[in-house]
C-alpha cells in the first residue's frame, strides 16, 4: 500500500467549507473556489506527467463539498473495494457515491455493519505485509479485526490522541523503501512504541510540528517520487536524504479543511 501508481481522484467543482467536524473547518475561512480548482490541477498535473500515475476521475456532486477528498471513499485490495461509514452524518451522502463508482469499476464491494465507523485509506496505511489502523477520532478500532480477516494482512490499531491529527493520513506516511513518515506526538505511548518496534530507527522519519502541522505527512508516495504539500523544507530534505524525490504542492485551499495531497487521492492497487 506504500507505493501508488493508480489513483482515485474527485474534481473540487463543488468543495467548499460547509460544515465543522474537525478542529481545521471554520466557516468563517471561505475557501477560494478559483484557486483550490487551479491547486488541484496543478497537484493533477505533478502526479500524472512528473510522476506517472494513472488518475481514475469520479464525477462531482453539488451539495458534497467533501467528495474531493478520495481518501475517504474506502480501501481498495486487488478487485475488492471496502467502502467507508462515516462518523458525521454530513459526509454520510458521500457514501453511496463512493460505492457506486466501486461497483460501477468491477469491484468486488464488501461492506461493513451499519454503526461500524471507517473512514477508509484515511485511517489505513502501511506496507504490503503490515498494515497500521488509526482509530478514535474517526474509525472505530473493532473493524481492523475484520478488515483483517477479509484482506489476510496483520493490521496494527494506532490510537490518535490529537484531534488536529484526526486520520492516520494526517501524521503518517509509509514510503516505498520501508521508512516511515511521520509526527510520534499524534499517537499514544502505545502507538508510538508499537511504531518503534516495527520500524528500525534508520527508517523512522520524524517530521517536526511545525510541518506536521503544514501537513507533510498528508503525501502521495509513487516509488521514489513523494507529493507533499508545500511549505515543509525540512521534510524535502529528509526525504531527498534518503533517496526520494520530493514534489511540492501549493495545497492550502484544501488545508482550510484540514486535507491535502493524500486526503486527495485514493490508492487503487
Amino acid at each position: 500500500m506504500a507505493a501508488m501508481s493508480r489513483l482515485l481522484v474527485c474534481p473540487p467543482d463543488y468543495f467548499k467549507i460547509e460544515y465543522e467536524i474537525n478542529p481545521w473547518m471554520r466557516r468563517s475561512n471561505a475557501v477560494d473556489s478559483e484557486q483550490a480548482i487551479r491547486q488541484w490541477h496543478h497537484l493533477m498535473q505533478v502526479l500524472e506527467q512528473d510522476v506517472g500515475a494513472v488518475l481514475e476521475r469520479m464525477k462531482p456532486v453539488p451539495g458534497l463539498p467533501d467528495l474531493v477528498f478520495t481518501a475517504n471513499a474506502g480501501i481498495v485490495v486487488g478487485r475488492k473495494a471496502v467502502p467507508s461509514r462515516f462518523r458525521y452524518a454530513e459526509r454520510r451522502k458521500e457514501e453511496t457515491y463512493f460505492e457506486e463508482w466501486f461497483r460501477g469499476q468491477g469491484y468486488e464491494v464488501v461492506t461493513l455493519d451499519p454503526g461500524s465507523f471507517f473512514e477508509g485509506a484515511g485511517d489505513l496505511l502501511g506496507f504490503p505485509d503490515t498494515w497500521f489502523g488509526g482509530y478514535r477520532q474517526r474509525s472505530d478500532i473493532r473493524v481492523f479485526p475484520t478488515l483483517s480477516d477479509w484482506f489476510h494482512r496483520e493490521i496494527i490499531p494506532l490510537e490518535l490522541v490529537d484531534n488536529r491529527f484526526y486520520h492516520l493520513d494526517t501524521c503518517l506516511c509509509p514510503l516505498s523503501g520501508g521508512e516511515l513518515l511521520y509526527f510520534p506526538p499524534a499517537f499514544d505511548h502505545y502507538g508510538q512504541a508499537a511504531l518503534a518496534e516495527r520500524i528500525t530507527p534508520s527508517r523512522r522519519l520524524v517530521v517536526s510540528e511545525a510541518e506536521a502541522l503544514r501537513f507533510a505527512c498528508n503525501a502521495v508516495c509513487v516509488g521514489k517520487h513523494v507529493v507533499l504539500p508545500a511549505g515543509c523544507p525540512e521534510t524535502e530534505s529528509l526525504l531527498a536524504s534518503c533517496g526520494y524525490l520530493p514534489h511540492p504542492v501549493p495545497l492550502d485551499e484544501f488545508m482550510k479543511s484540514g486535507g491535502s495531497a493524500k486526503c486527495l487521492t485514493l490508492a487503487l492497487d
